[in-house]
C-alpha cells in the first residue's frame, strides 16, 4: 500500500472509546470517535447551520477557485455493428448501433459564480410562486445542474424530494405524489417518461428542463393540463436576475427546516422518503471535516459521477463544496477512453486524486484490469501478476520496481493522480478491496445509510485494514443491541450485536410514515435507530460489519447465515456479473441466481478447453459452464473462510441483465430478492430437487 502524504499519524488515538456504560441488559456500552469523546460534532464551524451557509460560506472562502466542471456533449457517433443473438434456438445475425459520446474539454464555474447562479435560480422559483411549503422534485442525471437547483431550493426553505434518473414510471409517480410536489427539474431526455405519468400526478405545475428536447413532446406535456407551465432551467436565471436579491431575505432557511426527503431505493416495498434536515447535513459536513478534513486539499479535485440522488454522492459533494475541492462531473457511459470518441474519457480527462464508489463500480474496474491483463499476452499477464505479488508482500527493491514500471500502467489508465478512494452503499469483497489497493489504490470502506445522511463510519488511512468499516464519525454515537437467536451478544469477545446510531447527522424519521415512526423495532423512544445490520467492534477500536438481521436465514441445520455478506464475497468471483443467494429454512446450504461475466466466463471456457462459442444463454444451460461457476464461486468463498453451510450447492445461470424496469433490482442497482426468486422459481425448485 502507497503511503497517503497527508496522513496525520496518532491523530485518531484509540480509534474510538467507551462513552456510557450499557442502558440495560442485552445492550452494550456507547461508543464514540475519540475526536468527539467530550461532544458530538453538529456543525463544521459556529455561524455554518444550513447548506445554504456552506455555498456561502464556500463563495467567501474559496472565491474564484474552481467549484463544479462538466463536459459539452460535441457530438454524437452512431456506430454499426454485428450481433449474434439465438432466436428459437437458431443463430442469427442482427444489426444494432451503438453510441458514442464526443465531449469537449471540461469547463468551470467559480464559487463565487456557483453563488450567484443558486441565487438566480431561487429569485426565478419565487417570482414564480414557489413558496416554503412546497416541495420541488429533482429527477435528473448527477450534473451541476442538479446541485443549482438543489441548492436554490435549500435556499429558499424549500425542500426538494429526489428522484433517481432510472426511476420507472410508477416509482417517478410515487415520488411526485406522496409529497405532492408543485414542480421538478429533469432533462430533455427524461421528458418522455415525465410526459407518460403527469396525467397521475394532479400537484405538478412547473416543469423545469435542461438540455434540447423536440418540440412535440414539450407540447405533450403541456397538453395534459392547463395549468402545467413548462420553462427551460436557463429561462428560471433569465427570469431570477430580473428579481431584487432583497426577495430571498425573509426565505432564508432554518437548522431545523426539511433540506431533503431523499427516497430510499425500496428494495423491500415502495421507497420510503428519509426527512433530512439542515441541521442534519451540516453536521454531517463536519463531522467529514474534523474526521479527514487534513486529506481533502487544495491540491485535490473529485470525480462526481454517482446519482445525487443517492445520499452519499450528495454529502460527498457538499463536503467538497465546503473544502473548496474543485468536482468533475462526468456519466457513467464516459468514464472510461473506450467509451468515447475523439477525446478522452471522463476519468484521463479530468484526472481525479479522490473518487467514491459503490462496490459494483470497484467490481467492474477490477474486473477491467483483469479482461485487459488476460487479453494483453501470456508475457505481460505474467509480469502483471508477479508485480502485483511484490507488491503485496513488499518485497524491498522489487515491489518499488513494481510499482514505478508494471503498476503505474494501469494508474495511467486513471489519468495518474487517483491516491484516495472510498467505498460505501454496501460492502466491499476483500479481494477487490485489496486487489485496487495493491493495483491501483487505496480503497478505503465506509459506512452509512440514508437515515444518517450517509454517515456512521470511515476507515481513515492511517488506520487502513481489510474487513474494517472504520471508527465511528464524529456526529455519531453507536452501541450494539444483543440478536441472542444468532449468538451475537453484546459480551462475546469481541462485542457483536445489531448497530443502532444516535446523533445530529440521523433523522427523526419518514416522511408521512408514523406507521415506520412510531416502530420501536425502527426507532427507540431513547432516540436510537436500530440499522439491522450486525456490528463487531476490532481491538484498534474501528467497526466491522459482519451480518445483516433483515436477511439472516436459519439452514435446516439450525444454523443462520447472511445473503448479503454471501453476495458481497462471491462477487468477487471474476466469472461472476451479479449474484443473488437464495435459501429456505428446508435447505442445508445456499444456492444463487448469477448473471455471469461474458468475458470472463468465455476466456476461462477456452483456457479449460471447453467450447465457448455458442451464445450466452445457451452457455448458461449448459450443464459443464454451471459446474464450472459453481467451483469458482466456491474457491472465492473457501479463500475467505466460509463454512460449509456457506458454501452454495447450485448455481441458476441467466442471461438477461437485471434492470429497474423489470423489477429485480432498485434504481439504486440493489437487488429485489422476493421478485428474483419468484422469476426464477422453476429454476431454484428444479436445483433443489436434484440436489436433495
Amino acid at each position: 500500500m502507497s503511503k497517503i502524504h497527508t496522513n496525520k499519524q496518532g491523530y485518531y488515538g484509540e480509534g474510538s472509546v467507551e462513552f456510557a456504560p450499557p442502558a440495560g441488559p442485552g445492550e452494550g456500552p456507547i461508543r464514540r470517535s475519540t475526536l468527539s469523546k467530550d461532544g458530538l460534532v453538529q456543525r463544521p464551524f459556529d455561524g455554518i447551520d444550513t447548506v445554504f451557509d456552506v455555498v456561502e460560506y464556500a463563495a467567501r472562502t474559496h472565491g474564484n477557485r474552481k467549484a463544479l466542471g462538466w463536459r459539452d456533449i460535441i457530438r454524437i457517433h452512431e456506430e454499426e455493428k454485428e450481433v449474434k443473438k439465438f432466436v428459437g434456438g437458431k443463430e442469427v445475425t442482427e444489426k444494432k448501433k451503438w453510441k458514442y459520446f464526443e465531449l469537449s474539454d471540461y469547463k468551470y464555474i467559480s464559487y463565487l459564480e456557483l453563488k450567484e447562479a443558486v441565487s438566480e435560480v431561487a429569485r426565478g422559483l419565487v417570482h414564480l410562486g414557489v413558496t416554503k411549503g412546497d416541495v420541488f422534485n429533482v429527477y435528473a442525471q448527477t450534473s451541476p445542474n442538479w446541485q443549482l437547483m438543489a441548492h436554490a431550493c435549500g435556499s429558499i426553505s424549500t425542500p426538494i424530494a429526489t428522484a433517481y434518473d432510472t426511476l420507472g414510471e410508477e416509482g417517478l409517480a410515487h415520488s411526485l405524489n406522496e409529497p405532492n410536489c408543485i414542480g421538478l427539474f429533469t432533462n430533455a431526455e427524461l421528458l418522455p417518461t415525465l410526459q407518460r405519468v403527469l396525467a397521475r400526478t394532479p400537484n405538478v405545475k412547473y416543469v423545469v428542463f435542461d438540455g434540447e428536447p423536440g418540440q412535440e413532446i414539450l407540447d405533450k406535456i403541456k397538453a395534459v393540463r392547463e395549468t402545467i407551465q413548462v420553462y427551460t432551467l436557463d429561462k428560471i436565471r433569465e427570469l431570477g436576475r430580473t428579481q431584487s436579491a432583497d426577495i430571498l431575505q425573509s426565505r432564508r432557511p432554518t437548522p431545523e427546516d426539511m433540506a431533503l426527503i431523499m427516497y430510499t431505493s425500496g428494495s423491500t416495498g415502495a421507497p420510503k422518503g428519509v426527512c433530512i434536515t439542515h441541521a442534519n447535513l451540516v453536521a454531517s459536513v463536519g463531522s467529514v471535516y474534523v474526521l479527514l478534513g487534513h486529506h481533502l486539499t487544495y491540491d485535490d479535485s473529485y470525480l462526481a459521477y454517482l446519482p445525487l440522488a443517492h445520499v452519499l454522492e450528495y454529502i460527498v459533494e457538499l463536503i467538497m463544496v465546503f473544502v473548496g475541492m474543485p468536482s468533475g462531473y462526468g456519466r457513467v457511459k464516459t468514464l472510461t477512453d473506450a467509451s468515447v470518441r475523439n477525446c478522452k474519457g471522463d476519468i484521463s480527462a479530468f484526472r481525479p486524486s479522490i473518487m467514491v464508489g459503490v462496490p459494483a463500480v470497484w467490481e467492474t474496474i477490477r474486473k477491467g484490469i483483469i479482461a485487459n491483463v488476460n487479453a494483453s499476452g501470456t508475457i505481460k499477464k505474467n509480469l502483471f501478476n508477479g508485480a502485483l505479488n511484490a507488491k503485496k508482500k513488499n518485497l524491498p527493491v522489487l515491489s518499488q520496481v513494481a510499482d514505478s514500471v508494471v503498476l503505474s500502467g494501469v494508474r495511467a489508465a486513471t489519468g495518474g493522480r487517483l491516491r484516495i478512494a472510498l467505498s460505501g452503499g454496501a460492502a466491499i469483497s476483500r479481494e477487490t478491496q485489496e486487489f485496487l489497493t495493491t493495483a491501483l489504490v487505496i480503497v478505503l470502506q465506509g459506512y452509512g445509510m440514508t437515515e444518517s445522511c450517509g454517515m456512521c463510519a470511515i476507515l481513515p488511512p492511517e488506520l487502513f485494514r481489510y474487513g474494517s468499516v472504520g471508527v465511528p464519525v464524529p456526529s455519531i454515537e453507536i452501541k450494539f443491541r444483543d440478536v441472542p437467536e444468532a449468538g451475537y451478544l453484546s459480551s462475546n469477545v469481541p462485542p457483536r450485536g445489531e448497530v443502532c446510531i444516535r446523533g445530529p447527522s440521523v433523522t427523526k424519521g419518514y416522511y408521512k410514515r408514523p406507521d415506520l415512526n412510531e416502530d420501536e423495532t425502527i426507532f427507540t423512544k431513547d432516540g436510537w435507530l436500530r440499522t439491522g445490520d450486525v456490528g463487531q467492534w476490532n481491538s484498534d477500536g474501528t467497526l466491522s460489519l459482519i451480518d445483516r438481521v433483515k436477511n439472516l436465514i436459519k439452514l435446516a441445520s439450525g444454523e443462520y447465515i447472511a445473503l448479503e455478506r454471501l453476495e458481497a464475497i462471491y462477487k468477487a468471483c471474476n466469472l461472476v456479473g451479479n449474484i443473488c443467494v437464495h435459501a429456505t429454512q428446508e435447505a442445508q446450504q445456499p444456492m444463487a441466481i448469477i448473471i455471469p461475466h461474458e468475458a470472463h466466463l468465455r476466456e476461462t471456457l477456452r483456457a479449460k478447453s471447453i467450447p465457448s462459442d455458442a451464445s450466452l444463454a445457451d452457455l448458461c444451460k449448459n450443464p459443464a459452464v454451471q459446474n464450472l461457476v459453481l467451483a469458482e464461486c466456491n474457491s472465492v468463498g473457501k479463500k475467505n473462510g466460509f463454512k460449509p453451510n456457506e458454501l452454495l450447492q447450485s448455481v441458476v445461470l441467466t442471461p438477461d441483465e437485471w434492470t429497474p424496469e423489470s423489477g429485480l433490482v432498485t434504481a439504486a442497482q440493489k437487488i429485489q430478492r422476493a421478485k428474483i426468486a419468484s422469476t426464477f422459481r422453476e429454476q431454484i425448485h428444479v436445483c433443489s430437487y436434484f440436489v436433495l
